[in-house]
C-alpha cells in the first residue's frame, strides 16, 4: 500500500472515529436529565474533545451560556456571538485566546438541531419561549437582536435529542401566524 493510500485510510479512519464520538456524545445528552445533570454531562463531553499543544486554544461545549472547556474550565460565551449564531446547548466551540488577551469563539461542531414554535414570556427575571408544553431560556441579546417582544410567536432552535433548559431564537413570525397544534 502507497504512502498516499495510506494516509487516505487514516483520514477516513479518523473521519470515523469523530462521528462516532458525536453519536456517542449525543446518546448522552440524551440520557441527561436535570440542569445538574446536562452541566455534568456537558463537561463529560468536554472530557472527551482532544487536547491542543497550544495552551492558548481549548475546545469546549456551549451549555446555553458558557463554554466548558476540556480543561475542565468555564469560560463566558458573548451572548451577541451565541445569539447571531444560535447556539444551542451540545455545540462544540473552539477558542483562540490571543496574546492581547482577547477570545474568539468559533462554532466547529454544532449538534443536531430541530427547530419548533412558541411564544415569548417574560418570567422570573428571564425571557423564556413557551413550545410543546415546555419554557425554554433565551438569551436577552436574541430577544433585542429580533426586537421581539413578550406574547411574540418565535421559532426556536433546540437539541434534537436532548431535552434542552435553552434554546435560540431563530425568527419572529409574523403576528397573524397559526402555530399548529402538537399531538
Amino acid at each position: 500500500m502507497s504512502q498516499a493510500s495510506k494516509i487516505a485510510l487514516l483520514k477516513e479512519m479518523i473521519d470515523s472515529a469523530e462521528s462516532n464520538l458525536r453519536s456517542a456524545k449525543q446518546i448522552i445528552i440524551e440520557l441527561g436529565g436535570s440542569s445538574l445533570e446536562q452541566k455534568n454531562i456537558y463537561s463529560k463531553m468536554a472530557e472527551n474533545l482532544p487536547e491542543t499543544d497550544d495552551d492558548s486554544i481549548i475546545e469546549g461545549v456551549f451549555d446555553g451560556q458558557n463554554m466548558t472547556g476540556n480543561n475542565e474550565k468555564q469560560y463566558p460565551v458573548p451572548a451577541n456571538y451565541a445569539s447571531k449564531s444560535k447556539l444551542i446547548p451540545g455545540d462544540i466551540l473552539k477558542l483562540t485566546i490571543k496574546e492581547d488577551g482577547t477570545f474568539l469563539y468559533k462554532q466547529i461542531g454544532p449538534i443536531e438541531r430541530k427547530k419548533i414554535v412558541g411564544i415569548l414570556t417574560f418570567e422570573d427575571g428571564q425571557y423564556k419561549v413557551i413550545a410543546n408544553g415546555k419554557a425554554y431560556k433565551v438569551l436577552l441579546a436574541s430577544v433585542t437582536y429580533f426586537k421581539a417582544e413578550v406574547g411574540d410567536k418565535v421559532t426556536l432552535v433546540v437539541p434534537a435529542v436532548e431535552d434542552s433548559e435553552w434554546g435560540a431564537i431563530e425568527n419572529v413570525l409574523p403576528k397573524d401566524t397559526e402555530i399548529p397544534m402538537v399531538e
